[in-house]
């Protein structure tokens, strides 16, 4: 029984197959068309079935392009997987089909049976991603008709114990999982769609459809699937139409076809059906081919390239003899439209593949696609179409949990599973947060709250340490805000209207536990209070665009999945959220362009546009590195009957000979992905095996450099002028007349880094959740040591000296306490400073040296033509020597100035102490200085250095006041500039001003060195 025969086609075998070369939903309906003749009612008559939901699309919008445009009754068209069950049921006497279960109830009913399982889960989330595993493994047995009860067989005693372990985990399925379908009245989706397509054969075994049945595109990778395939090549009026099936394959070459071969899965179902390769049929098409199809196809040659490339590996050495075979001759042929473009990086290969798309659109009705598995590359594409205003249909979407409710959702469970401050800033900085407000004012003061408590140390968790930290922020951190007191009151009112918010999901979370409803309607509650603007409900704000209502959705979902779901307590359920995010997706239905797509694999295929771009053409990436099985090992999969990686190979592999046979074909990949060089694709390699065989070596690569220059030319500016050193010259009246003794080292280092500072007012911020740097470590130890000193000002050291220095520490060390590395790392250190500092003290008290002050403060001011100028200091100390004489000491965590800077003027921070003490600016009766000296408190090896200058402090101090009169006078005039880094060599290890004065440009010569 075959399908009818057109006029002048002899009758034969009802399989069909469409070439490559033709685009296959256009070749399908142009054939369907050509047989069905002039009836308007026998098109209606006729029952297409397709691989997938977009095929369907794609065949229904082939009709429409080949009637042009004008009305038609379509044929009944039907994707495998969801044949339409109603006939089944009416034929089998009303008998229903069971249902399968969500997808979201299964999860959660085998995350359930997880838990309940000993050592298997520690927590519920990890029982959650579990299931999702479990369940991949039920579908893929049951697509493949195997039986659970043979695992037990898979694993003999000689096998490693983790088999063993993993067949007694896998009960889970084999024994409890039944019984918990049953009363569930459902099946998996698997099972379900098996007992569907076999009830569908069935039925149509026994009681043919009165029209013509087609079941088109399908490879009959799943045996149920297959079965029906053979009931409809059965149908008096039936026809099976193979995608891309090679015919001229020579018979030797068709019997050594391996798992990884793209033909290998067209062959399986040719031996199912029991049919010979050559009995299968060309598609009848038109003669002539209508228009649409005409300029979509390639020429023949280019699927025999193709399927020389990917010949098996142990007929290869036929490529000895290509140089003189038909192909050679054909070579032309082969390759007009079929190009390559090895771009540097994934940045480049993005950009151009989105300016090829882009160029497409200046044809009117082109159309062109992006089809690759590299979902990194996919996203890239589709931002750089956004240069043009372009939104591409992403047939991946975007997952929604990087959608902006679906991210602000989890961030808000997040923070309160863990109150810590980052968190909470994180959540408040996000579009939809605006706490009843309008939302750029709700937006300025959490940047008014960041500035003033989340900045630099981390504040206690909660609202409580935040009003904390508030009352003990420091006032410079409210100078823009006029007076201080105000603004932490304002900010006060703030924490108290985010806390009314925020308190009722905050106090579950430290409660007992909540049913999952329960949550879910907690945290939908909370985030709708949360988005809530001074116009406009939480909820209008939420649940309104397409990523609102994907999660509204999901939660509707969720709710009815998980409503006998285990109890939660707030930090499981905030990681159980996330875990059941993963894998949901936000498809917009409106805005986006009808010419242009990115598709993945599955979603391409029997897809064919006027520029097809395989992408990211790397081994690893097409063909995917397979995944490892957390269940079976691989001889286990094959003993149990499961497919092997090669056969998901062997799929990819038609996937992309399929996809270059559009009529213009660019294949892409990057060099190097990460910093990391890549290697070509497997079929890239072989291509390129052919073509020099063929004599045409890099022959698809030689006009594409053009795309990468105008990628590389659209982000290059037309000219690049130097940039020159900034040299602001401020009004004299604007410029600093108090300066610390440290300010002024900067002032002689880096005249730039003071006027932004002290003219321009700006003061860089501390980063979040700090850990302490080198400037917070010294403070501490100062601290530390100075409160040491002054509670033991005597002659003696006390017995209990370093359980005193030791608790001081703590004190000091206390508002950086949650820090790991302080404990790990500085405080073991500050023990064997203290240690160091400890016998050193003991040392110079026993030789009458006593310490006189610390943290001296004292100023000196100096007369110049302008106005007087002031110089301040804080001494770290200043000790006594037993001939009246003083010492100035400065403590240094990092490393001391070199003596050679000091007496140049470049370190004048000890010499102007000494000049502030010889004019009695500490309180002191005008001392001699007879010593100046760093004590180096590192707590290495050793833990501590007494670094003394050995130069004449009051000839330091002179030359230093008679140098600072000098840098006074100079920047006293109007054109005198403030530099950034005068003297390279002299320039600050650190600052933070360097990219305020943009240093990397200027300092960078022709040649590329600084």
């Amino acid at each position: 029984m075959t399908w009818p025969a057109a006029s002048g086609e002899e009758t034969g075998t009802s399989l069909f197959t469409i070439a490559p070369g033709l685009p296959f939903v256009d070749a399908l309906a142009a054939g369907i068309l050509a047989r069905v003749g002039d009836d308007p009612l026998a098109l209606s008559r006729l029952t297409v079935l397709l691989p997938t939901v977009r095929a369907v699309r794609s065949l229904r919008e082939a009709f429409l392009r080949l009637s042009g445009g004008k009305p038609i009754l379509l044929p009944r068209l039907s994707p495998l997987g969801d044949v339409d069950t109603d006939e089944v049921v009416f034929t089998q006497g009303g008998t229903e089909l069971p249902q399968a279960v969500p997808a979201l109830r299964r999860q959660l009913l085998l995350a359930r049976l997880v838990m309940r399982a000993p050592d298997l889960a520690a927590t519920p989330a990890q029982a959650v991603s579990l299931a999702g595993e479990l369940a991949r493994l039920l579908d893929e047995v049951q697509t493949e008709g195997c039986k659970f009860e043979d695992l037990a067989r898979l694993v003999p005693d000689d096998y490693a114990q983790h088999w063993q372990v993993t067949l007694r985990f896998l009960e889970i399925i084999t024994q409890h999982w039944p019984a918990l379908l049953e009363d569930e009245g459902g099946v998996d989706p698997a099972r379900e769609r098996e007992l569907r397509l076999k009830a569908l054969a069935e039925t149509w075994r026994t009681k043919p459809p009165p029209g013509p049945v087609i079941a088109a595109g399908s490879t009959g990778s799943i045996p149920a699937t297959a079965d029906l395939l053979a009931v409809v090549a059965a149908l008096p009026q039936g026809a099976v139409v193979l995608p891309g099936l090679d015919l001229d394959c020579d018979e030797a070459t068709w019997q050594d076809l391996d798992e990884a071969h793209p033909q290998y899965g067209l062959k399986r179902l040719l031996e199912r059906l029991e049919i010979r390769r050559g009995a299968v049929r060309p598609w009848p098409l038109p003669d002539p081919l209508p228009e649409i199809m005409a300029h979509r196809r390639s020429a023949p040659a280019r699927a025999r390239l193709v399927a020389e490339a990917l010949r098996p590996a142990g007929t290869t050495e036929a490529w000895q003899d290509l140089s003189a075979s038909a192909l050679a001759a054909a070579a032309d042929q082969a390759l007009a439209g079929l190009s390559r473009l090895d771009a540097a990086t994934p940045q480049e290969e993005a950009g151009a593949i989105a300016l090829m798309m882009r160029e497409v659109l200046e044809t009117p009705g082109r159309t062109a696609a992006l089809v690759t598995p590299d979902r990194d590359l996919a996203r890239r594409v589709a931002l750089a179409l956004k240069r043009w205003d372009i939104a591409v249909n992403d047939s991946a979407g975007l997952p929604l949990t990087q959608s902006a409710v679906g991210s602000y959702l989890r961030l808000l469970a997040d923070w309160a599973a863990e109150p810590a401050p980052l968190a909470l800033l994180s959540l408040l900085k996000h579009p939809l947060a605006a706490g009843g407000q309008n939302p750029s004012f709700f937006r300025a003061q959490v940047r008014d709250l960041e500035r003033a408590v989340l900045r630099g140390p981390r504040p206690a968790d909660g609202f409580e340490g935040l009003r904390l930290a508030l009352a003990q922020a420091e006032p410079r951190r409210f100078d823009s805000h006029g007076d201080p007191d105000a603004h932490r009151a304002r900010l006060s009112a703030f924490i108290d209207g985010l806390e009314e918010i925020l308190r009722p999901l905050l106090a579950a979370m430290s409660g007992t536990g909540k049913t999952l409803a329960g949550w879910l309607d907690l945290h939908a509650h909370t985030a709708e209070a949360l988005a809530a603007s001074d116009t406009q409900s939480g909820a209008d704000r939420l649940w309104r665009l397409d990523d609102g209502e994907a999660a509204a959705a999901f939660v509707d979902e969720l709710q009815d999945a998980g409503h006998d779901f285990p109890e939660l307590g707030g930090p499981d359920y905030a990681a159980v959220i996330s875990a059941l995010m993963v894998g949901r997706a936000v498809r917009p239905r409106y805005g986006l362009h009808p010419r242009l797509y990115i598709l993945g694999l599955l979603e391409a295929r029997l897809q064919q546009f006027d520029v097809m771009i395989l992408g990211g053409l790397n081994e690893g990436t097409w063909p995917p590195q397979p995944k490892a099985d957390p269940w079976l090992s691989r001889p286990m999969r094959q003993r149990f009957g499961l497919p092997t990686p090669e056969r998901h190979l062997g799929q990819t592999a038609h996937d992309f000979a399929q996809a270059c046979g559009a009529a213009t074909v660019v294949l892409t990949r990057s060099e190097r992905v990460e910093g990391t060089p890549t290697v070509p694709s497997r079929w890239l390699l072989r291509l390129d095996t052919v073509l020099k065989a063929l004599g045409r070596p890099r022959a698809l690569s030689i006009t594409m450099g053009r795309w990468t220059a105008w990628t590389e030319a659209m982000d290059t500016p037309a000219a690049v002028r130097p940039c020159p050193p900034p040299e602001p010259r401020p009004p004299v009246a604007a410029r600093p007349r108090r300066l610390s003794v440290t300010q002024v080292e900067t002032w002689m280092r880096d005249p730039y880094a003071l006027y932004a500072r002290h003219v321009l007012r700006l003061e860089a911020l501390d980063p979040l959740d700090a850990d302490p740097g080198a400037a917070d470590r010294g403070t501490m130890i100062h601290e530390a040591l100075d409160d040491f000193i002054k509670a033991n000002p005597g002659t003696l050291l006390p017995e209990d000296a370093r359980e005193q220095l030791l608790r001081f520490g703590r004190v000091a060390f206390a508002p950086y306490s949650g820090q790991p590395s302080l404990e790990t790392f500085w405080w073991p250190r500050f023990e064997r400073i203290a240690d160091w500092f400890l016998a050193l003290e003991q040392e110079r008290r026993a030789g009458g040296v006593q310490p006189l002050a610390t943290e001296a403060k004292g100023t000196l001011t100096l007369e110049t033509a302008y106005k007087p100028f002031e110089i301040i200091a804080k001494a770290d100390r200043i000790d006594r020597h037993p001939d009246g004489s003083v010492a100035i000491i400065d403590y240094k965590t990092g490393t001391p100035p070199r003596a050679k800077d000091v007496e140049l003027g470049f370190a004048p921070q000890l010499p102007l102490e000494a000049a502030i003490a010889l004019s009695g600016g500490f309180g002191l009766r005008a001392p001699v200085v007879e010593q100046l000296a760093f004590w180096r408190l590192t707590g290495g090896e050793p833990a501590g250095q007494v670094v003394a200058l050995k130069l004449d402090p009051a000839r330091l101090a002179a030359e230093a006041v008679e140098g600072l009169r000098q840098l006074i006078d100079l920047f006293d005039q109007e054109s005198t500039p403030y530099r950034s880094q005068p003297r390279p060599g002299m320039a600050p290890r650190y600052s933070d001003y360097l990219h305020l004065a943009r240093v990397a440009e200027w300092s960078v010569g022709d040649g590329g060195e600084a």
